[in-house]
């Protein structure tokens, strides 16, 4: 694993280089699609969905969308207003689906007004449904069903925590705060499939700080900045912060924020063995396991196994 050496702030834990490791895997994806386009002709193609014109999910799509391109990958984007309807938002899920040059879809969530995002998602064709929302995905990876496409928040999660722990991840207790199903029930599963023992925690779990001092690891997936104390965490354990909150920031300003995860960050990291930073660590993970979701798709469309990535 690429890691930082610790800062004065955080004396004991390795600094997770999410960064690094995201250029790794990307790395690796770049040279796989490569040899599948030579030996298959098969380009990956991604198709993202944008609905409104909300700024940070413009600049989130486009930069999947910059990522494909720059991999090589067809990129196709399409936005649409705001008052699109429920109907013409399924048509172009139906178009998509049917389209041979498209093995992934990504619908940018949350789709606005009264677009009712589960219908949405069903109507995504699971093997090209790259965010691992759609009922059938879920329960191949419940199942431990090889098929399921992995949700790419929890897989980067994985691979991060692979490397902490050398692979070593049996027998470990893990601690996932959260109960999404885009991040905590995935990742909860993806732990169990390691054989680790796994709590799923949540803003009303019991004498939460006590569940989570008990745990080898933890992952923080609850949306409340700095909610996790130093005090919680067990010494010598790997925390995964998944929080990105924007809190206020006077010191740099009038009206200025910086960005924290759920994780009070200088606290856990003097009793951690191993932290990943906001920014800086989870999210660098997710575009990159966007783009192996997009290749492990088309590798399948081609009749191929899919890659491994770690």
């Amino acid at each position: 694993m690429a890691n930082e050496p610790s800062s004065s702030a955080d004396p004991q834990a390795i600094r997770v280089d999410g960064r690094a490791t995201a250029a790794r895997v990307v790395e690796q994806v770049a040279e796989d699609g490569r040899r599948l386009t030579a030996e298959t002709g098969v380009v990956p193609g991604l198709a993202t969905v944008l609905v409104g014109d909300d700024p940070g999910s413009q600049v989130y799509v486009a930069s999947k969308g910059k990522k494909a391109t720059e991999l090589g990958f067809h990129s196709a984007q399409h936005t649409l207003a705001a008052d699109t309807d429920e109907a013409a938002l399924l048509d172009l899920i139906a178009q998509l689906n049917a389209d041979p040059a498209i093995h992934s879809i990504l619908v940018q969530l949350p789709l606005p007004g009264d677009l009712d995002a589960k219908r949405v998602i069903e109507a995504i064709v699971p093997e090209k449904d790259v965010d691992g929302l759609h009922p059938i995905n879920v329960g191949r990876l419940a199942s431990g069903d090889r098929r399921a496409m992995v949700p790419c928040t929890p897989a980067g999660c994985m691979i991060l925590l692979r490397d902490a722990w050398d692979g070593a991840l049996s027998g470990l207790s893990a601690v996932v705060i959260g109960r999404s199903n885009l991040v905590g029930k995935p990742i909860a599963q993806l732990l169990l499939a390691e054989n680790c023992t796994v709590t799923i925690a949540h803003s009303r779990t019991r004498d939460l700080p006590a569940v989570v001092r008990g745990a080898d690891i933890v992952v923080a997936a609850v949306g409340r900045p700095e909610m996790v104390r130093g005090d919680w965490i067990k010494p010598g354990a790997t925390v995964i912060d998944v929080g990105m909150n924007r809190i206020p920031a006077p010191e740099r300003g009038e009206g200025k924020t910086r960005l924290v995860g759920d994780v009070a960050y200088a606290e856990a990291a003097a009793v951690a063995g191993a932290i990943t930073p906001v920014p800086g660590g989870v999210g660098p993970m997710t575009i990159a396991m966007l783009m192996a979701n997009t290749l492990t798709a088309a590798c399948r469309h081609a009749g191929r196994g899919a890659p491994i990535f770690g």
